[in-house]
């Protein structure tokens, strides 16, 4: 048979390609129909509305979009406690010494009277109490205040001797603080260890009155024990109450008095070796900051 007989490649392939066109021209025109109905999707405001788009069923639809309220309670640029008020309470007062007389004297403190405030305790090697609880609260109200807090002190330094355990807990009332922690170091005998957080008891008698702050201070509490103890590694101290780290007490002013949400937290005791080498360890005092602080916030964003 002659080479012009059947018909060439390319010819075959055309008239293929021609079949296809024709079968596809309705489909495509079709389409195109809907598409320009339903809007190209583009945010011009060309398309029609969302809501008269039909729906479209599947059994693997994403999830809605994350709600604004789905990031951490009130924070603002990264920072979780915009707009919260903490009060810093070091216990004690580097000059108190000096000041004996004065802090001798006796204050109401709604169930009964007590000492303006004390000297606090030390280290054999005469780190003090106030000097600790200086340090470590400013590092403190560095962390929080990095978080957005407003943080206040009930002295800094700055005082000649006190304040008395009642102006204290006046200094968180009157601050309105979301938080008061009030930081200190035990004075135990020697190889008794740990640190402890001290819970206000509910107790109603004069000036005191703790009914309201009772149960938000002891969360306030839990949660600062919690980190705490992950922060420091340190255990709960064991010559205190049942262990747990928390101890309930209705004879401290500074407790008694406050009408929002207070705890104690002594870090530590100071008269024992293996503690005060913690204690006065500048990088250990650190991880005591972030612990109160980490308390402090999980409690204000609970």
């Amino acid at each position: 048979m002659s080479k012009g007989s059947f018909p060439s490649a390319s010819g075959r392939r055309g008239g293929t390609l021609a079949l296809v066109l024709a079968a596809l021209a309705p489909v495509c025109l079709g389409g195109w129909l809907v598409w320009d109905t339903m809007g190209s999707g583009q945010n011009d405001g060309g398309g029609a509305p969302a809501s008269s788009l039909p729906t479209v069923s599947s059994t693997s639809s994403p999830p809605p979009p994350r709600p604004p309220s789905a990031s951490p309670k009130n924070e603002i640029d990264g920072k979780p406690l915009t707009g919260k008020v903490v009060v810093l309470d070091p216990g004690h007062n580097p000059d108190n010494r000096d000041h004996t007389s004065e802090i001798a004297r006796r204050v109401d403190i709604g169930t009964g009277e007590k000492e303006c405030d004390t000297t606090g305790t030390a280290t054999d090697a005469g780190y003090s109490e106030a000097a600790f609880t200086l340090d470590v609260s400013r590092r403190a109200r560095a962390l929080l205040e990095a978080r957005g807090a407003t943080v206040k002190f009930t002295q800094d330094g700055d005082r000649s001797y006190g304040p008395c355990v009642d102006e204290r807990a006046r200094i968180g009332n009157n601050a309105h603080a979301d938080a008061v922690v009030s930081v200190h170091a035990d004075g135990a005998p020697a190889g008794d260890r740990g640190f402890h957080v001290i819970l206000p008891k509910s107790v109603r008698g004069g000036a005191a009155d703790t009914s309201d702050i009772a149960a938000p201070s002891r969360l306030l509490g839990e949660r600062v024990r919690g980190e705490f103890m992950e922060a420091t590694g340190s255990a709960p101290a064991d010559y205190i109450g049942d262990g747990s780290g928390l101890n309930v007490r209705g004879d401290l002013g500074g407790l008694n008095l406050s009408t929002v949400p207070k705890v104690f937290i002594e870090c530590g005791n100071m008269r024992d070796p293996k503690d005060a080498s913690e204690l006065t360890d500048p990088k250990w005092r650190e991880r005591a900051a972030l612990g109160i602080a980490q308390g402090i916030t999980d409690f204000l964003n609970r």
